[in-house]
C-alpha cells in the first residue's frame, strides 16, 4: 500500500466511526428547555405559573417578553423562540398571507373581547356627531374594532364585510365619526384625546382601562379571536409542545388567570 493509499485509507476509517458514534440531529428528539414569547404585562404572571407547572413535567421553560405583536411571530419564524402564545387565529391567518411565515396553533389560551373605551361617555348612544374614535390599525383588529361600532350601531359595513374589514368597508356613518387609526399599543393610552376607543384587553390594562370605562364590547360565544400557544409547523407533533400546552391547559393556572384578569379575559380552553 502506498503512503498516499494509506492515509486515504485512515481517513476514511475514521470518518466511519464518527459517523457511528456522532448523534444523528432529528426533530423529533424532545427538548427539555424552550423559549416561549410573550406579550409584556399582565400575561407574565400567568407564564410565570405555566413555567412551574412544566417544570414538574421536566420542561424549562424561558419567556422572552416582547412590547409588540410583530416580534414574537418574526421570532419564531426566525428560530429565536420555540414557541410564542399572543394571538388569535385572524391575526396569524393575516401574518401568513403577508410574510409567508410557517406557524401553526397548538392550544388555546384565553380569548379577551376587544371594548369600546371612553374616559368621557358612558354608553354609546352619548357619543357626539364627528366624535373621534381610535381603533388598533393592524389588519385583524381594526376589522374586529369596526365590527363592534356596527354591533352598536355607530357605523354599516358594506354586506358581505368579513372580519378583515377596512375603514374603506364602511357603507354608513350616520354619526360622522372620525376614525383614528392607530397602533395597538398606543390606542389605549390615547383614550384621553379621544371621545372613545377600541383597545384589546391586555393594552387596555395596561393603560389604566378598567369596566368602569368600557360602554361597549364584541359577544363572547362564538368568538373567533381566541388565542393560542403557537409553533413552527414541522414541530407540532413533538413531545414538548404536547408537554407546553398540558402545562398551561390545567386548573392552577386558570385560577391565576382569572385572579390576573378579573373577567376581562376569559380561559378558553
Amino acid at each position: 500500500m502506498t503512503r498516499r493509499a494509506g492515509l486515504a485509507a485512515l481517513l476514511a476509517s475514521a470518518l466511519a466511526v464518527v459517523s457511528l458514534t456522532a448523534p444523528t440531529p432529528s426533530f423529533a428528539e424532545d427538548k427539555k428547555a424552550i423559549k416561549v414569547g410573550i406579550i409584556s404585562g399582565e400575561d407574565e404572571d400567568v407564564w410565570r405559573v405555566v413555567v412551574a407547572q412544566a417544570a414538574e413535567k421536566g420542561l424549562t421553560i424561558e419567556t422572552v417578553v416582547f412590547n409588540d405583536y410583530t416580534q414574537p411571530n418574526e421570532a419564531l419564524e426566525r428560530g429565536e423562540i420555540d414557541a410564542n402564545a399572543f394571538q388569535h387565529k385572524p391575526y396569524l391567518d393575516n401574518q401568513i398571507k403577508t410574510q409567508g411565515y410557517h406557524i401553526v396553533p397548538v392550544g388555546y389560551t384565553g380569548v379577551w373581547p376587544i371594548g369600546l373605551y371612553s374616559k368621557k361617555y358612558t354608553k354609546v348612544a352619548d357619543l357626539p356627531e364627528g366624535a373621534v374614535i381610535g381603533l388598533p390599525n393592524d389588519p385583524s383588529n381594526e376589522g374586529r374594532a369596526l365590527h363592534v361600532l356596527q354591533n352598536e350601531g355607530v357605523i354599516k359595513l358594506k354586506d358581505g364585510t368579513g372580519i378583515l374589514a377596512t375603514t374603506a368597508d364602511i357603507a354608513e356613518n350616520p354619526k360622522k365619526v372620525a376614525i383614528k387609526e392607530l397602533d395597538a399599543g398606543i390606542v389605549g393610552r390615547s383614550v384621553e384625546d379621544l371621545d372613545a376607543a377600541v383597545v384589546n384587553t391586555d393594552w387596555a390594562l395596561k393603560s389604566g382601562l378598567g369596566p368602569d370605562n368600557r360602554i361597549a364590547q364584541e359577544p363572547v360565544a362564538d368568538n373567533p379571536y381566541r388565542n393560542f400557544i403557537a409553533v413552527k409547523a414541522g414541530s407540532e407533533n413533538e413531545p414538548w409542545v404536547k408537554t407546553l400546552v398540558a402545562s398551561y391547559q390545567n386548573e392552577t393556572v386558570k385560577a391565576e388567570f382569572d385572579k390576573v384578569y378579573r373577567g376581562t379575559g376569559i380561559s378558553a380552553y
